[in-house]
């Protein structure tokens, strides 16, 4: 039995995920991209997971930098999910305009954000046109109290 791409597609888009900007840093430049292929896989050790498109930017830079913070956004965000979710070519190590600090594993932390999960890199495995990054979380913080931007079925939606 096989399915087609795009069937599976919308089954899965049945699936609602949470939205967040994974970030890295390399050579002095600063990456971003949205990304709601997120999980987390261990509490000991502490470890989570990203998915990240082989085409996509910032896939080369998290691959060299070996570090990578996940920013979950909350509902207000969304037009910043946006920013990130384009394919078009990014601004030269940059944010886009968008206001940041650099954690302790030198990825941006993305202002306004719900919560921020710094990670290592500690294993790469491949996922067909994804790969699949491994991190081992350096450190967890609370952002700030706010609902959560959510996506369902292509759309961003609200709880409740």
């Amino acid at each position: 039995m096989t399915i087609e791409a795009s069937v599976y597609r919308g089954i899965i888009g049945q699936f609602a995920t949470g939205v967040t900007v994974i970030t890295t840093g390399v050579d002095g430049w600063l990456h971003g991209m949205t990304a709601n292929a997120v999980t987390s896989v261990s509490l000991d050790p502490l470890l989570l997971l990203v998915c990240v498109d082989k085409e996509a930017h910032t896939h080369d830079h998290l691959s060299r930098a070996g570090a990578f913070t996940v920013s979950i956004l909350a509902e207000d965000q969304q037009d910043l999910s946006r920013t990130f979710a384009t394919s078009n070519k990014p601004e030269e190590g940059r944010l886009q305009g968008v206001g940041y600090r650099i954690g302790e594993n030198g990825a941006p932390i993305i202002d306004g954000c719900l919560a921020a999960i710094q990670c290592e890199v500690t294993e790469r495995t491949d996922g067909g046109d994804h790969t699949i990054f491994f991190g081992r979380v350096l450190d967890a913080t609370a952002e700030r109290d706010a609902p959560p931007l959510l996506f369902y079925q292509g759309k961003y939606r609200k709880l409740g």
